[in-house]
């Protein structure tokens, strides 16, 4: 008898997951059909600005930067930390919110603010560069920020050269 029920429960289980598979497949198709039709057609190539636009108008935060790269130039490096404040703009149609900001260096601080951006507002994103922590010469420092942006991940970067003081005289 008990073989028999678990038989029975083998058989619907495998039954549910042949269904649910079934299911999973038709949803896949409608949404690479939906992709499909938002999705410039042969010939078209919208703008960035088009793209920005059509993003938000569909609803949601657009981070958008006024620069994404910024070079500190050539700088002592027992000269003091570096500092440079990122401009954020949110182009979208509701609050931006930056989530998380990761640094690809231990000598690299990123502080910016917890608060909601409304829509046409700005923000910063302080990066503090400390020299004194990595070796002399050419550096190219990575900073993802993260945020309920349409694109969610935004790569902003820091660069420039350090010198000992040594190398002057």
């Amino acid at each position: 008898m008990r073989k028999f029920v678990w038989t029975c429960i083998g058989c619907l289980l495998l039954a549910t997951g042949q269904a649910v598979g079934r299911t999973a497949g038709a949803a896949e198709r409608s949404q690479r059909d939906a992709v499909a039709e938002s999705s410039p057609k042969k010939g078209e190539n919208p703008s960035r600005r088009e793209r920005r636009n059509g993003s938000a108008q569909q609803g949601g935060a657009l981070l958008r930067l006024e620069e994404s790269v910024y070079d500190f130039g050539r700088v002592p490096r027992r000269g003091g930390d570096l500092v440079h404040d990122f401009v954020v703009e949110n182009e979208g149609t509701v609050p931006l919110v930056v989530t998380r900001v990761f640094t690809s260096c231990s000598c690299l601080k990123a502080s910016y603010s917890k608060r909601p951006i409304p829509p046409g507002g700005t923000g910063v994103i302080r990066i503090t560069y400390e020299p004194y922590k990595s070796e002399p010469g050419t550096f190219y420092k990575v900073i993802q920020v993260y945020s309920n942006s349409t694109e969610g991940r935004t790569v902003i970067t820091v660069q420039g050269s350090s010198y000992d003081d040594e190398e002057e005289e």
